[in-house]
């Protein structure tokens, strides 16, 4: 408790401060730092997360951050980014992470688009669930992706035109043909060749 009555935000150097006291542990020294479910919530991205040069793993799910305001350019060992559960509307400032990114979460957000992410090579795995993805198109953004494997879709309104999920996950196949697991299931080769067939 503050002098000033209730604080209605916490800042990320807050948020690093509370988890090394938590954790009796150096941020700058950790390769997993969980800063999800932050009460109050973190608000907005600072260079304070720059500092978190040995990181592998930073949890920013479950907080009011509406915008990926700062880039990361100094997490270069980081793997796996999540952001889950905030505001978001669209993702951007990643390309320092191009090297080493493996899996981004970013479901239940607002992202219309799946712009900002053709840079990250390295991308395996993208959670982009319960989001406001409405075009096909998008997904034609990720075909430059090589190493991209598995995603998750289910809940954007992509998917609304579909009765039968089975026909979705062929259609998500036609744009991203290397998949191996769609919306946590494993691609059969049924669905991959149904795929390679002319659209009706």
């Amino acid at each position: 408790k503050r002098e000033l009555g209730v604080l209605f935000r916490m800042s990320c150097g807050q948020a690093i401060k509370t988890w090394e006291t938590k954790n009796e542990a150096v941020a700058e020294e950790a390769e997993v730092v969980k800063l999800y479910a932050q009460v109050p919530p973190i608000t907005k991205l600072d260079n304070s997360l720059n500092t978190l040069k040995n990181c592998e793993q930073l949890s920013l799910s479950t907080n009011c951050i509406d915008r990926i305001s700062v880039n990361l350019n100094g997490l270069p060992k980081l793997k796996i980014l999540a952001l889950g559960r905030n505001s978001i509307k669209k993702i951007e400032k990643l390309e320092d992470l191009k090297d080493s990114l493996e899996q981004l979460w970013i479901s239940y957000n607002q992202i219309t688009t799946l712009d900002g992410l053709s840079e990250l090579s390295n991308l395996q795995s993208l959670f982009i669930s319960n989001n406001n993805i409405k075009s096909w198109a998008e997904l034609d953004k990720l075909a430059g992706l090589p190493n991209l494997k598995d995603i998750l879709l289910k809940g954007n309104p992509i998917y609304k035109d579909y009765d039968n999920i089975e026909d979705a996950r062929v259609e998500v196949l036609r744009h991203l043909p290397n998949l191996m697991k769609i919306d946590g299931q494993m691609v059969k080769p049924a669905e991959k060749e149904a795929a390679l067939a002319p659209a009706e």
